[in-house]
């Protein structure tokens, strides 16, 4: 296959899975349950804290950014933090206790009850996301999950499921980005009363 064709193509995958996801009204229901619980925990003084691997740690780490700076509009800063940028913490845990507690031991360490998790899986299964999600429940911290093709584990572990439509983890990872973008759009609209 060309380039030309593999752009084309993976164009095509990924306008298929958004408008899938336009068509889940089930899930675009939760992403709006989602959005006012985070509104609700900053308007309580709180944070949002936000977890993945891989490619996801990415999106975590760029999605904190457009909280903490802006996305769109010139306003004051919302507190948010990735769980994925400091080595030392991470490399801390990971060699005391097992990659899997990278985020957890995070959480209980950092976390209050006026805070909300947003963890990132593709699979829904990545075990240090299943153990934040089970943390978060054990000291009373809601969590919002953004997962695709099934669900996976975290489907029934989160207080939000967010599952993204899309055949492939690119795909998936690319409405994954839409809905971050849009969540802290919704956020900023409602907190700053932000007017088209």
């Amino acid at each position: 296959m060309l380039a030309e064709e593999v752009l084309v193509h993976n164009l095509k995958a990924s306008i298929s899975a958004k408008q899938e996801m336009i068509a889940k009204v089930n899930q675009v229901a939760v992403f709006g349950a989602s959005v006012r619980e985070v509104v609700n925990r900053y308007k309580n003084g709180g944070r949002i804290y936000i977890a993945g691997n891989g490619g996801s740690a990415a999106d975590a780490q760029h999605l904190a950014a457009e909280f903490v700076s802006k996305l769109a509009r010139d306003r004051s800063p919302l507190p948010a933090e990735a769980l994925t940028v400091d080595s030392s913490v991470l490399t801390a845990i990971g060699n005391d206790y097992g990659y899997d507690k990278v985020f957890s031991r995070q959480i209980q360490g950092k976390m209050t009850s006026r805070d909300i998790f947003l963890g990132i899986t593709t699979s829904g299964n990545s075990s240090n996301i299943l153990l934040a999600l089970d943390t978060c429940r054990e000291i009373g911290v809601p969590s919002i999950v953004f997962t695709g093709y099934e669900g996976g584990k975290a489907k029934e572990m989160a207080d939000y499921c967010i599952v993204a439509s899309g055949e492939t983890t690119a795909a998936i990872q690319e409405v994954h980005i839409v809905l971050a973008h849009s969540l802290c759009e919704c956020v900023e609209r409602e907190i700053f009363k932000i007017q088209d």
